[in-house]
């Protein structure tokens, strides 16, 4: 157990039936690079039960953030979803993922593309100053199948917008958009099908996809990641890793279980 720190959770809100967020403590020595992630989890029989998260929170604040799904038969999730205001949870020592900006080469546009829970470490980049120093815009595409789903990143993004320092520097810079598949809604689609018609950027009023200055970061479902890579390749967009920066990079790590 000496790789995991016991942290003490401070809140815990449920967004539907299937999707939750808690915050918790966060011990003064644990570091990360915001869009990373840790190992977190629960002790089970004296043994810890572990999956990999990312944090939402940013790496300036206090406390500790994670967004979840929840698996009803899923050995950890179905725990997880189960607990209150007081309760202990293990966090990993070390952080670590390939979703960082240092993964990327210099680009204007910074497109965050993510579905489902996968919008947790990208909760977490929108909260960086570095980011809006960095780049021109940062697009945050955030795909559900139905328009309940997407409560927890309207909620990251209007805190925000209202946020005292945050508020006047994203304002001109942080585009959010939303898009549903099952359900009526302004924005109609997978965001795989979005991009590659064009549709996204139309929307946005904003040009289409350009290898010289734009730059992407995705987490999400497998097919999506899949689709995606192929299409960027395609393109000419290269992926990134901590060894050789490039046009995009892939968080592959990510668990939803």
């Amino acid at each position: 157990m000496s790789a995991f720190q016991k942290e003490t959770v401070l809140s815990v809100r449920h967004w539907t039936q299937s999707l939750f967020s808690f915050t918790a403590t966060r011990d003064p020595g644990f570091r990360f690079q915001n869009g990373q992630f840790a190992m977190i989890g629960l002790e089970v029989e004296g043994k810890p039960l572990m999956r990999a998260y990312s944090m939402a929170s940013a790496n300036h604040e206090e406390a500790l953030e994670f967004f979840s799904i929840k698996v009803q038969d899923g050995p950890l999730t179905s725990r997880l979803q189960k607990i209150r205001e007081g309760d202990i949870i293990l966090v990993g020592r070390k952080a670590t993922g390939t979703l960082i900006t240092g993964n990327l080469t210099p680009g204007k546009r910074l497109l965050l593309l993510s579905t489902g829970t996968g919008l947790a470490p990208f909760a977490s980049l929108i909260k960086d100053p570095d980011v809006y120093e960095n780049y021109e815009t940062i697009v945050l595409a955030h795909g559900c199948r139905q328009v309940s789903e997407l409560a927890y990143g309207e909620h990251v993004v209007e805190g925000l917008r209202n946020h005292e320092f945050f508020g006047p520097l994203i304002r001109d810079k942080l585009v959010y958009y939303p898009t549903v598949t099952r359900e009526p809604f302004r924005n109609r689609g997978r965001i795989t099908d979005l991009i590659a018609s064009n549709q996204l950027f139309d929307d946005l009023g904003q040009s289409g996809l350009d290898i010289e200055t734009d730059r992407i970061m995705l987490c999400g479902s497998p097919a999506m990641l899949e689709e995606l890579h192929t299409m960027f390749s395609a393109r000419g967009f290269v992926e990134g890793s901590h060894s050789q920066p490039g046009h995009f990079v892939i968080e592959k790590a990510f668990v939803e279980r």
